[in-house]
Parts: structure tokens; C-alpha cells; sequence
């Protein structure tokens, strides 16, 4: 498998993916927004520990938003370690909320969110009221795709709130002066009364996003080749001679962390999660401080027959770096994914193999870091 047929996969699944999807993804919008406003809150929920990580990830977009003037929506995400997924929806799940299931086993799940008056949303044939299928056979894209669709989601339902007399329940019919914003946001100029237009102009903008991460994975892969294929080439050394892979990253890089792990041990491959324990994290930020919390998991877990890959969208974190300094001091073998122009971690050389996607929008740094660890455990093998 090379480089250059995984980037062809994605750009020719993304592009026919997002264009049979944005008028969908629009309408959604507009019904997430309107549950959201009346106290709604996004149920997301999956049983593989792929699905988890992505149920854990659109939640922490929804709850900790990374963009400045995005507002927090309240939004949870369920996992197999809480019991069956089934019966936490039915136990949480309430009429005004909206459920996303992530994965191919999740149509009791959504049965019970629909029984229940939920919105449902869906990747794959499962009931649901909207699914959004992948045009793609293969795990690695349909995954990335949908993270990307989630992102998406999340950016665009806030447009809604800026036309508030276009949600069910509402008469109030004002119309926007988007001033200095109007470039990047022309819809907010639109009247409160005017839907239609509203839904046209974010459809446009979901296909706007989609090129825009298409464009950033190709940069991300084909900049990146060779540090690609020298970090696979030392991980499947690693794996040679008895060693493990240790993951770590924040936020939604944590929840990048679990995939890559998840993924790693799908293949019967050691791998080690740094984000996995809450009760070790939560000592360790509590006694110590939050720059320890990998570093101490570092010199607990790791040997020299290790490798540690670190995500990171800004190269800046702390606890990153503390980690990835750990692991040089003990003889690991380091990998690094970084957004914005590589941080301290690009300018330092705080990696032995240092992959940069050159963007300052974190979600499409995520996206496209997906692809590269995607990548990356393809070209191990």
C-alpha cells in the first residue's frame, strides 16, 4: 500500500460523499439546533472501541468548543465499559435530545432513542431518521469521513442560533447586519423568515468544509511521505522485537489516541492508551499536576523497545511535550502529530518523526491527522 493510493481513496470517497450529504446535513442542522434551544442535549453512543472513540469525540466537541464564539452544548457520550449501550440510551435518553450512534451494531440503541422522541442520527443501516453512509468499503475512510461530517454538524448547527426565529417554537423575524463577518458567514445577512436560503447557503458551506479538509489530508500525506513511511518502518521494528505502541493526546487527540490504539490492537498489535484511565489521570493532575499525567504514565509503562506517537493539533501542550521528553530520556522511539506550523514540538525536534498539518483550524487538523494515523497503521501492516 502506498502513500498516494491511500490519498485517492479519500479524495474520490470525500467528494461524492459530501455532495450527496450537504442538504441533508444542512436540514439536520437546523433540527439539532432547534432541540439544543429548547434544552435538548446530544446522546452519542457506540459498542467498539473504534465507535467509542468516536462517541467520546463528538462529544467533547460539542461540550468544550475549541472555536472562539462557539457556545457549549450539552452532550454525552456512551461506551461499552458503561454496560449495554441499549439500556444507558434508555436510561438517559429524554424526548427532546438528539442520539447519534456510531458503528454497525447499534440499531437497538437507536430504536430505543427513536421510541423515546429523539432525533436519531446514523452511520450505517441501523433505523435511524438520517444516516449518512460512506460511499466506502474501507474501515480507515469511513471512519475519517464521518469524523469529518460530525465536525461538521457541530460548526454549522450555531448558524441556526443566529437566526433564532427560524426554530420551531419562535416568531420573533429579525434581519442580521453580518458586518465584517459577512465573508466567511454571507447567511447571516438572510431574514429570520427566509429558511430556505439559510439551508442553501450552509449546504454550500458544508461542501466548502469538505474541500477544505480533502485539500489539508493531501497536503498532510503527500508533505509527510517519507516521515510516514520512516515512523511505520520504526514501529514495525518495534513490534519485532517485543516492543508496544503508547498513544496520548488532549481533548479530541485523546479520543484520536483511543481510535489509534483501537486500531493497533484490532490488527493483534500491543498498544497502550495514556488517556484510557481516568482514575490514574485525575491522581496524577490532582497530586502533581496536569503536565504529568503522560509523563509519569511514560516511565510507568514504557521500555526501549517502545514507541510513543503524541497528537497534538498546536505542538504547545505541555503534557505532551513532558511526554515526549520522557520518552527521548528512556530510549523510546517518538512520533509526533501536529497542527499550526509544528509548535514547539516541530521547532524543537522534540520527535524523532514529526508529521505537520500546516492548518490553524482544529477540527480539519484532526480530520486530517486521522488519515495520517490511518496511514500510519496501514504501512506497518
Amino acid at each position: 500500500m502506498t502513500v498516494a493510493a491511500l490519498l485517492s481513496e479519500r479524495t474520490e470517497s470525500g467528494a461524492r460523499f459530501f455532495e450527496e450529504s450537504a442538504d441533508g446535513l444542512a436540514r439536520v442542522c437546523h433540527l439539532m439546533a432547534e432541540r439544543f434551544a429548547r434544552g435538548g442535549r446530544l446522546i452519542a453512543f457506540g459498542r467498539s472501541p473504534t465507535a467509542r472513540s468516536d462517541a467520546r469525540h463528538v462529544a467533547v466537541e460539542f461540550v468544550h468548543p475549541v472555536i472562539v464564539g462557539k457556545r457549549a452544548l450539552p452532550a454525552i457520550g456512551l461506551a461499552g465499559e458503561g454496560g449495554d449501550i441499549a439500556a444507558q440510551v434508555a436510561l438517559i435518553a429524554a424526548p427532546g435530545d438528539v442520539a447519534m450512534g456510531f458503528g454497525t451494531d447499534c440499531e437497538d440503541a437507536v430504536e430505543v432513542a427513536r421510541r423515546r422522541g429523539c432525533l436519531t442520527i446514523a452511520f450505517a443501516p441501523a433505523g435511524a431518521e438520517w444516516e449518512f453512509e460512506p460511499p466506502t468499503s474501507d474501515p480507515y475512510v469511513r471512519q475519517e469521513l464521518i469524523e469529518t461530517l460530525y465536525h461538521v454538524l457541530w460548526e454549522l448547527v450555531h448558524v441556526f442560533f443566529e437566526h433564532r426565529g427560524l426554530l420551531e417554537g419562535r416568531t420573533e423575524r429579525r434581519a442580521h447586519d453580518a458586518g465584517a463577518s459577512s465573508f466567511l458567514y454571507p447567511f447571516l445577512d438572510e431574514r429570520e423568515s427566509d429558511l430556505d436560503a439559510v439551508l442553501e447557503d450552509v449546504r454550500r458551506s458544508v461542501l466548502m468544509k469538505a474541500g477544505e479538509v480533502g485539500a489539508l489530508r493531501e497536503q498532510t500525506l503527500t508533505d509527510n511521505e517519507s516521515v510516514l513511511v520512516d515512523a511505520a518502518a520504526a514501529v514495525r521494528a518495534s513490534f519485532e522485537r517485543g516492543g508496544k505502541l503508547l498513544a496520548l493526546g488532549n481533548g479530541g487527540s485523546a479520543t484520536d489516541a483511543m481510535d489509534v490504539v483501537a486500531d493497533f490492537r484490532a490488527g493483534g498489535r500491543p498498544a497502550i492508551d495514556l488517556t484510557e484511565d481516568p482514575g490514574i489521570l485525575t491522581a496524577i493532575a490532582n497530586d502533581i499536576g496536569t503536565d504529568a499525567i503522560f509523563s509519569r504514565q511514560v516511565i510507568a509503562y514504557g521500555s526501549r523497545l517502545d514507541v510513543l506517537l503524541a497528537l497534538s493539533t498546536s505542538g504547545n501542550s505541555r503534557n505532551v511535550i513532558e511526554a515526549l521528553s520522557e520518552a527521548r530520556r528512556r530510549g523510546l522511539v517518538t512520533i509526533a502529530m501536529v497542527g499550526y506550523d509544528g509548535g514547539r514540538v516541530a521547532d524543537e525536534g522534540l520527535a524523532d518523526h514529526i508529521v505537520v498539518t500546516r492548518s490553524e483550524h482544529i477540527p480539519r487538523i484532526q480530520e486530517a491527522q486521522a488519515s495520517a494515523y490511518h496511514a500510519l497503521v496501514e504501512l506497518v501492516g
